[in-house]
Formats: C-alpha cells, sequence, structure tokens
C-alpha cells in the first residue's frame, strides 16, 4: 500500500505540516526509519531521533512544536500512538490471510454444532457439549475441552489448551501456548505429605480480552476465576486460582497474582511484579517492574520496590542506599575521633 502524506491525513483526520506530497510505503521505528516510511512520536523521550529520522513522514501530538528543522513532513494528530495501531490493524486485515473451513484431520464429539464461517485448524479437539461460537477461529493442535464455551469472533492461536467447563467470551484473542483452566494450586498437608484439593471450580474470561502466548489462568477451587472485559495479558504470566482481574487492566510479562487475589479496574501492572495471594487491590494504579505487593495500595498510587511502596518514597530510598558507604566511612571517622578525644 502506497500513499501520500495528504491521502494518510484525510484517512487519520491530521494536519500536514510540510511536503503534503511525499509517499509513504512501509512502517519503522523513529531511530531506523527510511525514505518511504511512516513512524511516529509518542514518548517525549524519543524527541531526539525526529530531527535526524530519515523518515518520510512522521506522526505527532497536534501541540507538537520542533525546537529545530525538521526535514520529515509531520502528520499532527490527536494522539499518534493510538492513531497508528488503527492503521497497523488496518493493515494487518489486507496482509495476514483469513483462515476458512476446516482442515483435516481434526477431531470433534459427537452432537457438537460448528458454524458454517469456523476455522478449525489441523490435529485440533473439539470435546463433547462444546459451544462454538460464529467466525471463531481455532487454529492447528488447540485442545477445547467437554462443556467449554467460545463466543463469536474469537481467535485461540496455535497450542491453546482450554480445559472442561471454561467459558471464552466475544472478540478474544488467545496466542499460542496458552493453559486456560489448569488445576489451582491446592494442597493440603497430610500425614506429613500433601493431599490434592480437587478442583472443581471453571475459568470465565469475558469480552474483548488478549491473553498472550504460554500465559496460565488456573480454574477456580470453587466458583470461578474470572477475568473481565477488556484485560490484556502479556507472555507468561500466572494467574492463579479464584484470582479476579477488573476491567481494562492490563500486566506485562512474567507476573504472578497468587490464589484468591482480586485486582480493580484500569490497573497497570509492569512485568515480574508479585501479588500476594487474597489481598484486594483497588482501581487505577500503576505497578512498577518487580514490585512485590502484599497489600492494597488505594486508587491511583504509582507503586515499587519490594515490598512494594509509593514510586517517590522508592527512589528516595534507593538514593540513600547508594550513600551508604559514605555513611559507613563517615561514622568510622567519627568513632575514631571520639576515641582520640577519649585519650
Amino acid at each position: 500500500m502506497e500513499l501520500t502524506a495528504a491521502q494518510l491525513a484525510e484517512i487519520v483526520n491530521g494536519d500536514v505540516v510540510g511536503d503534503a506530497s511525499v509517499r509513504i510505503s512501509t512502517y519503522a521505528k523513529i531511530e531506523e526509519a527510511g525514505q518511504g516510511a511512516l513512524t511516529f512520536l509518542a514518548n517525549p523521550k524519543y524527541e531526539h531521533y525526529i530531527y535526524d529520522t530519515n523518515a518520510s513522514a512522521v506522526l505527532v501530538r497536534r501541540d507538537f512544536n520542533p525546537e529545530k528543522e525538521i526535514k520529515a513532513t509531520l502528520v499532527k494528530v490527536d494522539d499518534p500512538y493510538a492513531t497508528l495501531a488503527d492503521l497497523l490493524n488496518l493493515i494487518s486485515k489486507t496482509v495476514i490471510p483469513e483462515k476458512k473451513g476446516i482442515e483435516s484431520p481434526v477431531f470433534v464429539a459427537e452432537g457438537v454444532e460448528l458454524p458454517d464461517d469456523v476455522y478449525l485448524g489441523c490435529f485440533s479437539y473439539i470435546g463433547s457439549g462444546a459451544r462454538i461460537g460464529r467466525n471463531v477461529k481455532i487454529y492447528p493442535q488447540c485442545y477445547i475441552g467437554d462443556n467449554v464455551v467460545i463466543k463469536d469472533n474469537t481467535t485461540l492461536y496455535a497450542g491453546v489448551k482450554v480445559y472442561y467447563g471454561c467459558e471464552i467470551g466475544s472478540d478474544c484473542i488467545i496466542h499460542a501456548g496458552a493453559v486456560i483452566g489448569s488445576d489451582g494450586f491446592g494442597f493440603a498437608p497430610k500425614n506429613g505429605g500433601y493431599e490434592k484439593i480437587a478442583q472443581i471450580g471453571k475459568v470465565v474470561i469475558e469480552d474483548n480480552v488478549e491473553i498472550g502466548a504460554n500465559t496460565t489462568v488456573d480454574r477456580a477451587t470453587m466458583g470461578a476465576t474470572v477475568v473481565h472485559h477488556g484485560v490484556k495479558l502479556d507472555n507468561l504470566i500466572q494467574v492463579a486460582h479464584n484470582v479476579e482481574i477488573g476491567e481494562n487492566t492490563v500486566i506485562a510479562a512474567q507476573t504472578g497474582i497468587a490464589g484468591s487475589t482480586k485486582i480493580g479496574k484500569h490497573n497497570m501492572v509492569g512485568g515480574q511484579v508479585g501479588f500476594a495471594g487474597h489481598i484486594v487491590i483497588g482501581d487505577g494504579n500503576k505497578f512498577g517492574a518487580q514490585a512485590g505487593v502484599h497489600s492494597n495500595p488505594g486508587d491511583g498510587k504509582t507503586v515499587i520496590g519490594y515490598p512494594a511502596v509509593d514510586a517517590r518514597s522508592f527512589m528516595r530510598q534507593s538514593a540513600y542506599l547508594k550513600r551508604l558507604g559514605e555513611l559507613f566511612d563517615s561514622v568510622k571517622e567519627l568513632k575514631k575521633q571520639m576515641e582520640e578525644l577519649k585519650k
């Protein structure tokens, strides 16, 4: 696909600053872009790249005012990052082939009805009593257990496993290797060992959820582990039994959430964050990477560290730690001086 900056601006409701006739045929990061590429500037940390970029056009905010001359044509929009996301989604529909039909071999249990527009890849398994919605895409080597519900327009990429009785909403994306509904980690000490506690609950994933590759969401001991509407989970995340994740919360890779913890709405969680079990987290919080969360910070807080504390307190503590060596040297010198005074 090739278009001019003027045509692009018309599509995204933007304003052109510079050569409106420059042609765009690809996309790239601002520090790597060459001629013919469209890029974007959303984070002020990357502003220095815009003055040297070889991109033909750059999406910027409407209030962006350059400090010096820029070679590239600017297309001013309300939100460059969101605009680029919309463009990439549009293009993906033209470059990624749409899968259709039922490949062979597959196993579909007797009595399961498949819509005409379903895609079912090779070596997939659909268990007894499963209900599959319209325009669902199930890629090769997926396992769909008995009585699983998958609603309209949801995609399961290769190797996804959905255990019995779990429910997945509409417009969801579950990436390769994810496991939905494996047993929660429940064992009772007995006779010097551990006896397994049966996990008889399920997992409920609501609409418009995306779950990354090799992420696991355990079924509840009783009741349901719930991932609410609009949640986005990265790769390699562990969601334990009876956890509840609130609407539009986003969680980065390698985070672990222990059993029965409730996370509120609109939280942003960095990579490798650990949540203790049986706690309730408020709404609108930000958790820095590798935070260890043992209690509720409240609502609208930014926390980091182990145990997690207010970000400003953490930065202050870090600054003090860097000066501990100087402090010890000072104490040694004072002790030396006091000994001399005693003599």
